[in-house]
């Protein structure tokens, strides 16, 4: 245990290093020019940022969930879009880990970890979101591999990443028995992307969809068996809604982080802001909202790292607090800087858009109420 906390303090220095260093320069830019620079990303993947949760034995950081919600946490205050670009790659990589085969492991492991593959995570389709009835997509077998034919919506690093992990119907049944997984590379023949969709925030990340028109892919890139797409997943979504808790929770600390420096520099009837109770109350709450959130999204990553019982309803209550937590603290940090706030010179109005996208992302928080909800009728 104390070679694992060693290691998870190893990643939030390096993570904090990163942050201050390297991205909080370029954040403002980065969300002004819709753009992380590529300078950026080769830096990140020398780091082994891009290969965060691969094995050590093909270049990867071997890190695990927690160790994931640091790093993501640590970014995010700083940059919420270079923080998504980091959890999106993340999530991407997550189906190969699942149910990739070693040779694909191998295969793709490598491109990661040493060419810097891009990867993204594709399986939703629009109607309710990650719903497995909405899945229209298929793939059908072909003398060579499959063919694949369908569209994919909101696709984060869609068209800048090198892989795809694709979610298709390989029988007519529309059931989550016949959902299997492929992994598509982005040169691949019939593979067009959408145009680029307009966010508020989190502007620094691609995100557009997946056209498939008549894609033919070799019968090695289907992950697992077929069938297994829901599985993986599934395994998949239920790691990835930590991470996003971690997001919001590093917003919400940086809004504070930075609305405390404000509130002790504005000066106003001869003292600082600061030393008025309404804003120290403010701040009390803040900060109360935000650890609480921090320990929920840890919480639930060690109780899926165990594989515990208490897994899905603890990621999705997680994901709901911590992201809700987020667009409140932001919202009062900008409140507590008045009118600049609200102007672009200064960084808070940035974090309240960003934090606005994380209650969205991924499955939107409505729909971790139905599935907490779920989890509480089967008990």
């Amino acid at each position: 245990m104390k070679r694992i906390d060693e290691e998870r303090e190893m990643v939030r220095d390096l993570a904090i290093k990163t942050a201050q260093k390297v991205i909080a320069p370029q954040a403002s830019e980065i969300d002004t020019s819709e753009e992380i620079p590529k300078e950026l990303i080769e830096s990140m993947g020398k780091q082994g940022l891009l290969s965060f949760l691969l094995p050590e034995e093909y270049g990867g950081v071997n890190g695990d969930l927690f160790s994931l919600c640091i790093l993501i946490e640590e970014i995010a205050k700083v940059s919420g879009s270079v923080a998504l670009f980091l959890l999106a790659q993340s999530i991407g990589t997550l189906p190969i880990i699942i149910g990739g085969r070693s040779s694909q492991k191998e295969w793709l492991y490598s491109k990661i970890s040493q060419e810097n593959y891009l990867t993204a995570f594709a399986f939703n389709e629009g109607e309710g979101k990650f719903y497995f009835p909405s899945i229209k997509t298929l793939a059908r077998k072909g003398s060579e591999g499959y063919l694949l034919r369908g569209q994919k919506c909101s696709v984060t690093n869609g068209g800048i990443a090198q892989v795809y992990t694709v979610f298709a119907l390989t029988s007519s049944q529309k059931k989550e028995e016949a959902l299997s997984a492929f992994v598509m590379e982005s040169q691949t023949p019939g593979i067009q992307f959408g145009e680029r969709e307009k966010w508020i925030g989190m502007r620094g990340v691609p995100i557009t969809d997946l056209i498939l028109r008549d894609c033919q892919i070799p019968w090695t890139h289907l992950l697992g068996e077929e069938g297994e797409g829901g599985r993986i997943a599934s395994e998949t979504l239920l790691r990835s809604r930590p991470p996003i808790g971690a997001l919001a929770v590093g917003l919400a600390q940086g809004a504070i982080d930075y609305a405390i420096q404000y509130a002790n520099d504005r000066v106003q009837f001869g003292k600082p802001i600061s030393s008025f109770q309404a804003i120290q109350f403010m701040f009390a709450d803040m900060t109360t909202q935000t650890e609480a959130a921090r320990a929920l999204v840890y919480q639930a990553s060690e109780e899926i790292e165990a594989h515990g019982e208490r897994g899905e309803r603890l990621s999705a209550i997680a994901k709901i607090f911590s992201t809700d937590v987020a667009m409140k603290v932001t919202t009062d940090a900008v409140q507590i800087l008045g009118g600049y706030g609200y102007m672009k010179d200064y960084p808070m109005e940035r974090m309240m858009r960003d934090a606005k996208v994380t209650q969205l992302y991924g499955e939107s928080n409505q729909s971790q109420r139905w599935l907490i909800a779920r989890e509480l009728m089967k008990d």
